[in-house]
């Protein structure tokens, strides 16, 4: 008689996905705490997110792999949140942005986010990683930086000779550039040594130096994670009555589920694993943003670096993302005093190399190369973001792609055939839309007037209204000249 089967291990890939979670948990370390300090937040902010992210998103259906938390995408527009409305009120603009992602997955609209121009969106990380950088360097040199996106990129200059003849501003810009410098170069380290992330690394050593050297520069404050989690009050719930309050939470939550969702593309073409649920995704985020709204804390995302390494690192289901926020949870509750050490400027160096990877550079000049008009709507969205605002350069972004796939589409051909004598024949085939008229209304003035015309429309696909009123007009008055009176096929 043959011995019972034994049972499978109810955690059949604890081991892969324990060491992914410590990976994961490296990575997100330092960029939670950048993210913070970026946004004008507490750090310890940054930590609530990033452990939101994963006890809470973490264990719900959707993506498997991909890892959420705070966002540098988002850094921008949380501070502008922050200046204009205060601290309080960012937790009910996260809520009630999170409720509306829960309702958007209920309603299945999470497939509709796949539709959004890439140009779009690649333009909105671009004209993100412009400020975050812009801004950043202002940090990286001790100083503060203007609130508007074009006073940060006109003040760099200034900025850069204030620090040249200041030795405290020089000795900052050193500890950025160090940091940036060692993330780059961590890459050609032996395989070993890149257990540890570029980022961490580069954190730690400038850690190591700014305290052995006892150097003049800025560090991480730090008040407590408890003394950091601001529940929102009833108060901060009247500000949702204000235009304002109400674009920003459209913002987050167009932005966020955006951002979100093309990550989960991304990230399912990393593993063969279970595909994105991009419904149950959706409301994955919204409840995570709830959550996290609830703690006072930041708008979170998935984030394809984490999401990355998760992957790269061999996790196999989503308990690598959840012991991840577990491991954030202990560091926040059992090492804070460590966190007083870390040099802002470090944290800004991180930040200023999370941002330059958001531009994509060699994207757009291959994009210029085959689809000059997509390249220049992702120019214009990233142009727009920096010299007006996110939520509205994202809109100038997204008519621009309304416009030029309208333009595409009305496309025309028309064919005239004059042989001298007898009617002039114009054939017109294709798409005959507004876009198209001035176009159509000059050849046809330009035909001769004392000839009849044969205007044969039966190639057309579709012929707007504004198309039909002005061929009926210019017939009209083409026979009024003294010629036959117009002859038109019409489809």
């Amino acid at each position: 008689m043959s011995a019972p089967a034994s049972p499978p291990p109810a955690f059949p890939h604890l081991r892969q996905d324990l060491a992914a979670s410590l990976v994961v948990f490296l990575v997100a370390l330092p960029l939670c705490l950048g993210v913070a300090v970026a946004s004008g937040v507490p750090a310890e902010l940054g930590l609530v997110t990033g452990i939101v992210g994963g006890l809470v998103v973490g264990f719900l259906p959707g993506s498997s792999l991909q890892v959420s938390g705070p966002a540098a995408g988002l850094t921008v527009l949380v501070l502008e949140a922050v200046r204009h409305h205060g601290l309080s009120t960012l937790g009910v603009i996260v809520l009630v942005a999170g409720l509306l992602q829960i309702a958007m997955g209920a309603l299945r609209l999470g497939r509709w986010f796949r539709a959004i121009s890439l140009s779009v969106v690649e333009g909105m990380l671009a004209g993100i990683g412009l400020m975050i950088v812009a801004g950043q360097l202002y940090t990286a040199a001790g100083a503060v930086a203007p609130v508007s996106g074009p006073g940060k990129v006109a003040g760099l200059p200034g900025a850069a000779a204030d620090a040249l003849s200041d030795p405290g501003a020089l000795v900052s810009t050193a500890i950025g550039a160090g940091t940036i410098l060692v993330i780059v170069l961590w890459r050609r380290l032996p395989p070993k040594a890149r257990t540890v992330p570029g980022a961490l690394g580069a954190v730690l050593l400038a850690t190591l130096v700014t305290f052995l050297l006892d150097l003049p520069v800025a560090t991480v404050e730090v008040t407590g994670l408890l003394g950091a989690v601001r529940i929102p009050g009833l108060d901060a719930f009247g500000d949702l009555a204000t235009l304002s309050v109400i674009g920003t939470v459209l913002a987050f939550t167009l932005i966020a589920s955006a951002e979100s969702l093309f990550s989960a593309a991304a990230v399912d073409r990393l593993h063969d694993g279970p595909r994105t649920r991009y419904d149950q995704e959706l409301m994955a985020q919204g409840a995570g943003n709830t959550v996290s709204g609830l703690l006072g804390a930041l708008p979170l995302t998935a984030v394809i670096v984490r999401s990355s390494a998760n992957v790269e690192a061999g996790a196999r289901t989503r308990a690598s993302r959840v012991l991840h926020g577990v491991w954030l949870l202990l560091f926040a509750a059992l090492l804070p005093a460590t966190l007083e050490l870390i040099p802002l400027p470090a944290l800004a160096g991180v930040l200023v190399h999370a941002g330059w990877k958001l531009i994509p550079v060699r994207a757009t000049l291959d994009l210029w190369r085959g689809h000059r008009g997509e390249a220049l709507i992702l120019v214009a969205t990233a142009v727009s973001i920096v010299l007006v605002n996110m939520f509205e350069g994202v809109l100038i972004g997204l008519a621009l792609s309304v416009v030029k796939t309208a333009w595409d589409a009305s496309q025309l051909k028309m064919e005239v055939t004059d042989k001298g004598a007898g009617p002039v024949r114009v054939y017109l085939s294709g798409n005959a839309t507004f876009l198209r008229l001035p176009k159509i209304l000059d050849s046809l003035e330009a035909l001769p007037q004392d000839r009849p015309v044969e205007l044969d429309l039966a190639g057309l696909h579709h012929l707007d209204h504004a198309c039909r009123t002005a061929l009926e007009t210019w017939a009209g008055s083409h026979s009024a000249a003294g010629t036959e009176p117009v002859k038109v096929t019409i489809p």
